[in-house]
């Protein structure tokens, strides 16, 4: 019988952004890129697949992400050739950089990274079609539509999802992007791994599924009340709620990726049981 890893076939989804709570909370951009490694290693470790909505600022987790995946082999099945890491790129993003560019990211990532080009809609954009003659203005209507569409993308391709950080200001889509990320996993009943230890966007979110105490200094956002109607059981992330509990505060990232390699591991075994 052919080995196969823990998580082989499982795709996560990975949203992570800084926040406006990480100074006064001790921690700085350095916190978070450790934690996105942590989490991505040891995801690859176990033979998944990690999915990204990247925007491919310079510096950013994207980058970091593509730097992770040359580093770090997946342990994939034998057999099993995709790449580690399946990044989707938003069409505001996609229009906004010469196609140039574009066309040598792809040349770039061959063999490392699965990349789609996504329509306004998002539907997949097959790279040849870039031209720099048709570089469209895009409106923050153009924006909101994408975005949402990727992250509907996002979740259909992907198993489970883990969030952490995130802005709740100065955002480009109809609500912050790791809540709108959260709230679609949420809906879809999908599994859902919230970080709330490095505030922001995913602390917010776990004050609403009343998995955490609202901060001295907490104010809620407009979109915030979207989060009301579930609770910590619509996570389905294979934690009980003492566990959960304790991955929306914990800061460290051992203790993290221990929970978050804990509840896939638990979700996965009833399937390969049956298999």
């Amino acid at each position: 019988m052919t080995y196969q890893e823990p998580l082989s076939q499982k795709a996560i989804a990975i949203a992570i952004s800084e926040s406006r709570d990480m100074a006064e909370l001790g921690l700085g951009p350095e916190h978070l890129r450790d934690a996105m490694s942590e989490i991505a290693r040891h995801l690859l470790a176990m033979g998944a697949r990690l999915v990204y909505g990247g925007d491919l600022r310079a510096n950013g987790f994207t980058e970091l992400l593509f730097e992770l995946v040359a580093r770090y082999r997946r342990d994939a099945d034998v057999g099993d050739p995709r790449p580690a890491v399946i990044n989707y790129l938003a069409w505001p993003i996609i229009v906004s950089k010469p196609a140039a560019e574009m066309r040598g990211l792809v040349d770039e990532l061959a063999g490392l990274v699965e990349l789609h080009f996504l329509d306004r809609s998002g539907g997949d954009l097959a790279p040849a079609v870039l031209d720099d003659a048709e570089r469209p203005a895009v409106t923050n209507a153009d924006w909101a539509i994408a975005l949402t569409a990727m992250r509907n993308v996002l979740t259909r391709v992907s198993d489970a999802r883990v969030v952490l950080g995130g802005r709740t200001e100065g955002y480009k889509g109809r609500m912050p992007g790791i809540a709108e990320e959260a709230l679609t996993a949420l809906t879809a009943g999908q599994p859902l791994f919230l970080l709330g230890g490095f505030g922001g966007c995913a602390r917010d979110i776990a004050v609403a599924l009343k998995l955490l105490p609202p901060p001295a200094n907490f104010a809620a956002w407009a979109e915030w009340k979207a989060f009301e109607s579930f609770d910590n059981r619509a996570l389905r992330n294979g934690l009980t709620v003492e566990e959960n509990s304790t991955l929306v505060r914990t800061v460290h990232v051992d203790e993290a990726v221990a929970l978050i390699l804990r509840g896939l591991l638990r979700l996965a075994k009833p399937a390969q049981e049956n298999a």
